[in-house]
């Protein structure tokens, strides 16, 4: 439903990995009337049906080489064209200036929701995962830890912490999060629709965030209809 004026709002979501940027993006789809465009679901339903496009960008990441901005681009814009008479939220795209560039010129940006979370605390967040590889169970040494420290609960097993959750890896990922998309939230920030919430905890940060696109956008109402505030 478009909202008065008959504007319709283009958002972006930022944050890096480990930020709780899935949990506000899902917040924000079940409170909101608007469409949520994952760049990652978008790639992987592309690849799983095999299109021209999915068959391409598999093969940059079977070499483990970055997708050209040019083919994440096509992709993110051919999906959005479908998507004109709604609200939409980005949500990893784009990830460089040249994509911004790109997507300015057909779908011009009015608000980009960066998550600010110290990378001290994502850094403990990721880091505090363990897991039992025979089961899959998932510890976290802050939430559910084992009742003996580094010992499955069922088996007595030793747990073990997987590759993308030991600290040097976590802090690798941040750093290369924030080199590259330093340049971009700056390129948002000049146009002035960067709009920054900080916090060490995804409960306190939604609050904010709710309360900043109850302003933007119709709420979904008990019944699935939307409403104006």
């Amino acid at each position: 439903m478009v909202p008065p004026g008959g504007l319709l709002l283009r958002a972006i979501i930022m944050g890096p990995p480990g930020s709780g940027k899935g949990t506000i993006s899902a917040r924000i789809v079940k409170h909101f009337a608007l469409k949520h465009l994952s760049s990652g679901d978008l790639l992987r339903e592309n690849m799983n049906r095999n299109t021209e496009i999915g068959i391409l960008a598999k093969s940059y990441i079977d070499q483990g080489r970055l997708i050209p901005d040019d083919i994440m681009t096509q992709l993110m814009l051919s999906k959005l064209r479908t998507l004109d008479e709604n609200h939409v939220l980005l949500d990893g795209f784009p990830r460089t200036v040249p994509q911004a560039e790109a997507l300015d010129k057909v779908c011009p940006i009015d608000t980009v929701i960066d998550l600010d979370v110290p990378f001290e605390t994502i850094r403990q967040r990721l880091t505090a995962r363990w897991i039992h590889p025979t089961s899959g169970r998932v510890y976290n040494l802050e939430f559910n830890p084992p009742k003996v420290p580094g010992l499955d609960d069922d088996t007595g097993e030793p747990l073990v912490q997987r590759d993308d959750d030991k600290p040097e890896t976590v802090m690798k990922r941040l750093k290369s999060y924030e080199a590259e998309t330093k340049p971009v939230l700056e390129y948002y920030r000049q146009k002035a629709v960067l709009q920054t919430f900080s916090g060490t905890e995804t409960n306190k940060i939604w609050p904010d965030v709710h309360r900043f696109l109850q302003t933007k956008l119709p709420e979904i109402g008990q019944n699935g209809a939307t409403t104006h505030s």
